[in-house]
């Protein structure tokens, strides 16, 4: 394919994939399947590797990430973004009524609108293109994360239609409840700390330096105010219909999320309908906004210092009840973490019964200062799992017990320990308490470790209590004679079992290295290690420096890493799987060509039309090598964008070739 014809392809696939976006995320109307939209995908990052100058900033390729932001750029808003004063009353909201009316001859109209509890953002486009999107900040400046939100798919990189050649569209980055859950269940199954709500996750993510992880999170985006673009429409309720059609998604009226009223009873009816209902949305509100429609009222109402006359929002009052603490219990995760769990008189909270609320850890409990039979307040409030927020003094009992946090393990009666600077107790009998031993295992066979079919957590326990297994190695000396004659398992299901654990044994290192369950090795981190250091012979002889030279891999990961294959038993483990013939090294992909052969390149920077992986995996399919640091031996840099300036130094005072991206991509296609 000529230049030419690559041009006409690229905007082919372009359009395509932009379409067909814009109707998966948005109307939620595929035509296409998930495999054919990343075909078409995978094309254009074809065409784009090939032909560098057809990488467009806006190209769908963006969506996926991997570009690296340091330091997010302060912007100083245009248009000020200002803060609406709060009502918590049908009270407040009549005397709001009560003062328009003063001001404004004739009849108002009102808009009502779900106030969505996330990250203002305000985005710029010119001449239908994505330019710019900068946060709230404080009002009158915020910060770039343009690159960030380019990777939300509801957000459009091109208009359609009829838009204005320069405008501000601004609006509300949130987290969807569904992929908050996910993100949680994640991080509960790598024992690390979850994450308290979604707004501060969807405001932390969105100023994370990795698009790449942004785009993995799944962040979502309603827009609907206009600026900057006048004679549009009469109102901002028409404003907001007409917006959906240059391809932007807007809160639907089908929804009720957002309506038009005429008077305080219309506008108490959306305020009370989304107070018992919002429990019900896949996302999380605060309250509800209501504005003055139309924009020469607007206009004629004006504004205070902090915010607008024309607009006011009421919030929902956090939801709280008081019930008993009956008992604690403690649980114990697949690492050994120890985590304290309260257990309530049952009491109705946000449309579902609380038993049970996290005390999290021993702090909290000592924060709190928590008795048996207390008389405790607990709140969901932004939180997805309910928290006990205080305690009613004036009910506690005489003959109460202080809750204090258990010293031994609840199942093995093992001294617990607190790691320096952590926040969580552990049990350290990792080869020996059942909890972990079990959690192990199902972690093991889990669907983004080894998957295999056949066996769950229920089978685990019942080959665990007839002493069959006792950690994941055993799982591929299971016999058919043996798993048939359990509860429940009749000749096909043990085949199935049997059947699932060979077929595993084809799962790539990184999968294998993931199911190990290494604290803090999570699914990413298991393919950064894999990738790097090719094997696990090379992951358990690693040292702390070459550990910490594997991208994002810190001082706690290194660390973690090398106590794994410090314990004996983490060592024989390793080497019954390896016996079993589980695949313990990355597989080599066939090379592309040879021309790299024997160069050794450093890739450094940020770069346009690849990430540093991707560099690095076009090295290594061309033949060459990577390597972490510059040395004499060091055949190229490839500098990028904000490259530090110890390694330019180094490179030019060693007289390392340094190119830059395009100098690379000429070299590849020489």
């Amino acid at each position: 394919m000529n230049h030419s014809e690559a041009i006409k392809e690229v905007n082919r696939l372009t359009n395509e994939l932009n379409y067909h976006n814009h109707l998966y995320y948005v109307e939620s109307n595929p035509e296409i399947s998930d495999y054919d939209f990343d075909m078409l995908l995978k094309k254009l990052q074809a065409l784009e590797g090939q032909f560098p100058d057809l990488a467009d900033d806006n190209s769908p390729t963006k969506r996926v990430g991997g570009d690296i932001t340091k330091k997010f750029e302060t912007v100083v808003h245009k248009y000020p973004m200002l803060s609406l004063s709060n009502t918590y009353s049908k009270e407040e909201i009549e005397d709001w009524f009560v003062r328009l009316k003063k001001q404004v001859d004739g009849d108002l109209e009102y808009v009502c609108e779900l106030k969505y509890d996330g990250v203002a953002i305000g985005i710029q486009y010119v001449n239908g293109r994505l330019k710019q999107a900068v946060t709230r900040g404080d009002g009158s400046q915020g910060e770039n994360v343009t690159n960030n939100v380019k990777t939300i798919r509801t957000i459009p990189l091109s208009l359609s239609g009829d838009y204005p050649d320069d405008f501000e569209i601004r609006g509300e980055i949130f987290f969807p409840l569904k992929n908050f859950e996910a993100l949680n269940a994640q991080r509960r199954e790598n024992e690390e700390p979850e994450f308290a709500n979604p707004r501060n996750t969807a405001s932390g993510t969105l100023k994370m330096q990795d698009s790449k992880v942004v785009a993995e999170r799944g962040l979502d985006c309603f827009l609907y105010g206009v600026y900057g673009a006048t004679g549009l429409q009469s109102g901002h309720f028409e404003t907001v219909q007409k917006v959906a059609d240059w391809g932007f998604k807007i809160p639907k009226e089908s929804l009720r999320y957002i309506e038009k009223k005429h008077t305080l009873d219309g506008v108490m009816d959306f305020i009370n309908y989304w107070n018992e209902e919002r429990d019900n949305l896949p996302f999380q509100i605060d309250g509800v906004v209501i504005k003055v429609n139309q924009y020469h009222n607007q206009e004629e109402l004006g504004f205070t210092a902090k915010s607008p006359r024309w607009a006011i929002a009421y919030k929902f009052k956090a939801e709280r009840v008081e019930t008993v603490l009956n008992s604690v219990v403690y649980q114990v995760g697949r690492t050994g973490a120890i985590t304290p769990v309260a257990i309530l008189e049952p009491v109705q909270l946000g449309g579902t019964t609380v038993k049970r609320a996290s005390l999290h850890n021993a702090d909290q409990i000592q924060k709190l200062g928590l008795y048996l039979s207390d008389s405790v307040y607990v709140e969901k409030g932004g939180e997805i799992i309910p928290k006990i927020v205080g305690v009613n003094t004036a009910l506690r009992k005489s003959d109460a017990e202080l809750v204090e946090f258990i010293e031994h393990c609840p199942e093995c009666e093992t001294e617990l320990v607190r790691r320096e600077g952590e926040v969580q107790h552990y049990c350290p009998n990792e080869t020996g308490c059942p909890p972990q031993m079990k959690g192990k295992i199902e972690h093991f066979i889990g669907r983004k470790a080894m998957d295999i079919d056949g066996i769950g957590t229920e089978t685990v326990d019942a080959l665990f209590e007839e002493g069959l297994i006792r950690n994941m190695a055993d799982l591929y000396e299971l016999t058919f004679d043996q798993v048939v004659d359990l509860e429940r398992m009749a000749d096909k299901s043990a085949n199935n079992l049997i059947d699932g654990i060979e077929a595993s044994k084809t799962k790539p290192f990184e999968k294998v290295l993931f199911g190990l369950g290494i604290r803090f090795v999570g699914e990413t981190v298991a393919k950064k290690l894999a990738y790097s250091l090719k094997s696990i012979e090379a992951l358990s002889t690693a040292t702390f420096d070459e550990l910490v030279a594997v991208d994002e891999i810190g001082d706690k990961i290194a660390m973690s890493i090398q106590t794994y294959f410090q314990e004996e038993a983490n060592r024989e483990l390793v080497q019954r799987l390896l016996s079993h013939g589980l695949i313990m090294e990355v597989e080599e992909k066939e090379n592309a060509s040879n021309k790299f052969e024997g160069l050794s390149f450093v890739v450094s920077g940020v770069f346009n039309a690849f990430s540093r992986n991707e560099l690095k995996e076009i090295i290594e399919t061309n033949g060459g090598k990577n390597v972490g640091s510059i040395s004499s031996k060091t055949s190229y840099v490839v500098a990028g964008d904000k490259m530090g300036p110890s390694k330019l130094k180094k490179a030019t005072d060693l007289g390392v070739t340094i190119v830059s991206e395009d100098e690379f991509l000429a070299l590849l296609n020489k």
